[in-house]
Order: structure tokens, then C-alpha cells, then sequence
């Protein structure tokens, strides 16, 4: 088990304890940080959309491409924005800072 902090979208630093195996999405939407998910983690909606930390982006995994056409329907994305539903939690992760986009 490990811990992922967020920043939420008021600016407050939170750290949430997340379990291994578990979809990011799943953790974020849980804690009832703002993240929806609608979609159930299929990569169809974006509504778990996050901005990894810079220092954390190149820890994951690169994204599939129909993670970024998916990112690349919404409005405002960063360069490190990915969909939390494809990240799949590991003790690896322990520590990953993320930041909760604005509400559009």
C-alpha cells in the first residue's frame, strides 16, 4: 500500500492511501476528490482526467494511443494530462503527485 497526493482543485495538498491493483480512477473517485469516471475505466469519457507531477510523468508508463485521442477531445490538457482510469496503482507509485485540472 502507498499513498498518492493530490492537488485538489481549490489548491489544497491531500494525500490519499491507494491499494495495489486498483485503478488510480478508482482511488481518486472513492476519496470523492472530484474525479467521476464515469465510463467505469474503459477510456471512453476522460472524466478522470489529471495532470501527473513532471517529476512522476516519466515514471508511468507511456499512454496507449486511444488514451490520447481521448485526451486530445478535451478543451485544455498539459503535456503530462493522462485519464487516472489508465493507471493501475503499484507500491512503484508510492509518492505520485498529481493536480486535479479545472472544471470546464
Amino acid at each position: 500500500m502507498g499513498f498518492v497526493n493530490v492537488v485538489d482543485r481549490e489548491g489544497e495538498h491531500r494525500a490519499f492511501e491507494a491499494v495495489e491493483g486498483w485503478r488510480l480512477m478508482e482511488i481518486l473517485r472513492d476519496y470523492r476528490v472530484g474525479i467521476e469516471g464515469v465510463c467505469g475505466g474503459a477510456c471512453d469519457c476522460a472524466s478522470c482526467h489529471v495532470v501527473i507531477d513532471e517529476a512522476w510523468a516519466s515514471k508511468l508508463f507511456p499512454p496507449r494511443d486511444d488514451e490520447l485521442d481521448k485526451l486530445d477531445e478535451l478543451p485544455l490538457i498539459e503535456p503530462t494530462s493522462r485519464l487516472s482510469c489508465q493507471i493501475i496503482w503499484s507500491d512503484a507509485l508510492d509518492g505520485l503527485t498529481l493536480t486535479l485540472p479545472p472544471e470546464i
